[in-house]
This record gives C-alpha cells, sequence and structure tokens, in this order.
C-alpha cells in the first residue's frame, strides 16, 4: 500500500523510505524548508517537508532511512508527498538501505554474460583487447552502477542495463546496414559511459564525484582509453576512432561533447544512446500514468507529457 508507485493523491502515508536526494531551500516568508527525494525499490517521489531546524538540515542527507508520516497531493499535475513527521531508522528497526534502492530488472551476471557475447564478436583485436582490460578493471563497478544519478537508467546495474539493450539495438542496425563497423560500433558502445564509474558516487545515495564535476565522463573515458592502449602497446588509427566515439556520443557541444560525430558509427552511437534513454524514461513515467490519462511533464523530453492509450497496452 505505502510502495511509491502506487501512491495517489489523498493517500495517507506512514512508512520508511531512503533518502535519495535531499535539497535545502527558503520560503518567500524567509522560513527554511526542505525537498527530499525518497525512494524504495518501485520509484521515487518529490517530498516537501515545511517546517524544519537546523538539525533536521544535519539530519535529512541523501543514503538515510527515514520513516515519514504525510500526505500525498497533486501539485501541478505532479506528485508529491507532504511531510507531516519523520524520523531517522534506527538499529532495532532491522532495514538496510540496499533493500530500498531500485534494481534493473536483469541481475548482474546475466548482464555481464550477455556483454561479453558482443566483446566476442568485436573482430578488430586491438579493440578487444582494450574493451576486454577496461571491462576487467572496472567490472564490480560495471555492473553496479547506475547510468545516471537521475532521469534515465537510475539504478542500481543501470549502466550495464543500458549497455545491454544499447548492444542490441546496434546489432539489429548493423544486420540492416551493413556498411557499418560493428567492432567500432559495439566497442564503442561499452565503454561510452565507463567514465560513470568515476564520475558517479555508486549505486546507493548518488552523487557527482569531485572529479565527475571537474572533468566529467566523456573526458575521463578518453583518458581511460589512451591509457589502457598504452599499458597494452596499442597504437593503431582505431585507438584514435575509439576516443572519437567516445568524445562525440553526446551529439552536440551543448550537449557536452568535445566533438561532434565525424564518423557514421559515432553518429550512430548517438541516435542508439539517445533512443535508449528516451525509451527508458517514457516507459518509466507512462508505466505510472493511468490508462486514459497523460503522465507528468517530463523535462528531460522538453517537459513533455505523454499519454497512456486505454486499449493499446
Amino acid at each position: 500500500m505505502n510502495n511509491i508507485s502506487k501512491l495517489k493523491p489523498g493517500d495517507s502515508v506512514e512508512a520508511f523510505y531512503l533518502i535519495k536526494r535531499s535539497q535545502q531551500g527558503v520560503t518567500s516568508q524567509g522560513k527554511p524548508y526542505m525537498t527530499l527525494f525518497l525512494q524504495d525499490r518501485t520509484g521515487e517521489i518529490e517530498a516537501k517537508l515545511w517546517t524544519v531546524s537546523k538539525e533536521d538540515m544535519e539530519v535529512l542527507k541523501p543514503e538515510v532511512l527515514i520513516k515519514v508520516k504525510g500526505d500525498v497531493i497533486d501539485y501541478r499535475n505532479k506528485k508529491q508527498m507532504k511531510i507531516a513527521a519523520f524520523r531517522t531508522a534506527t538499529e532495532s528497526d532491522g532495514l538496510n538501505a540496499k533493500d530500498f534502492v531500485e534494481k534493473a530488472p536483469i541481475d548482474e551476471e546475466t548482464l555481464y554474460e550477455s556483454i561479453m557475447d558482443y566483446v566476442i564478436k568485436i573482430e578488430n583485436g586491438s579493440l578487444q583487447r582494450i574493451v576486454r582490460q577496461l571491462l576487467g578493471k572496472y567490472r564490480k563497478e560495471f555492473l553496479s552502477f547506475p547510468a545516471a544519478m537521475t532521469n534515465h537508467h537510475d539504478f542500481v546495474s543501470g549502466l550495464a542495463y543500458h549497455v545491454h539493450y544499447m548492444l542490441r539495438t546496434a546489432e539489429a542496425l548493423c544486420d540492416i546496414y551493413p556498411s557499418l563497423n560493428r567492432s567500432l560500433l559495439y566497442s564503442s558502445i561499452i565503454l561510452h559511459d565507463i567514465g560513470k564509474v568515476k564520475e558517479l558516487s555508486g549505486p546507493v545515495g548518488t552523487t557527482y564525484t569531485v572529479e565527475g564535476n571537474l572533468i566529467g565522463h566523456i573526458v575521463i573515458a578518453s583518458e581511460e582509453i589512451t591509457r589502457v592502449a598504452q599499458e597494452l602497446n596499442i597504437d593503431g588509427e582505431e585507438v584514435m576512432l575509439l576516443k572519437h566515439m567516445i568524445l562525440s556520443h553526446h551529439g552536440k557541444l551543448e550537449y557536452g561533447s568535445p566533438k561532434p560525430p565525424m564518423l557514421k558509427e559515432a553518429e550512430i552511437l548517438h541516435f542508439i544512446d539517445n533512443i535508449d534513454a528516451r525509451m527508458m524514461m517514457m516507459d518509466k513515467h507512462t508505466s505510472k500514468a493511468e490508462k486514459g490519462q497523460f503522465t507528468e511533464r517530463i523535462f528531460p523530453l522538453e517537459s513533455r507529457f505523454f499519454y497512456r492509450p486505454e486499449s493499446l497496452d
């Protein structure tokens, strides 16, 4: 009943949740308040705590489990919780933060085996060696980290799950357009977000690291490829091509790519990445909407809302 995905405006809530993110603010009257993004395995909800003390601000941090009492309201066509009271979880509650974190619907080992099936299909020896080296170096993080802090694949194993579906999409496109180089495309898909194992803090209470804020995952990944290529004594053109794929996969300079795509495989990588991220966001939000109703506005999708048909599920 208190699962976040099932909550509706008008519901009263008394349950434990994990703080995913927290923000401090000040009302127009000059009074402090806090915005908490609470989560369980079924989803997350924005919550407001309008009466807050300095002590509360010190306690209400990401990765903290709290028991809240409050009401769910509709705020500008978006579900929101108004917290009346809360307490932090204690050892006697017998709770573990990991039990409140959403996970990919495919387990880590299955994802790893699927991705390694594509590694074997990388016919270029140099590219396959680079991919194997980096996957081995960051296997634990690659399989457990989210693909983003918010918006798409923002759950445990989200990074590997994202890569898994991108590879399946790439394989289908390569069957349709055989001029695409599978080795380059598969390699770049597997490594395009490898920098996020350093950009993000981890799968629980995910935040940006100092390195993530100052450098970012795109440049981090390019540097990792350079380092590994040197360690393996690989200096062919394919290293430069792979780095271009990584550096251009956001598509435009204003989206964070140091270079725009200048290879057909780079252009396709950008579109595949965008397709998978957008599909995840649309599925995530439409699954929460009632049949015959619209979703909340989805900011990364140009603040559009999407309709869930009554008859097509």
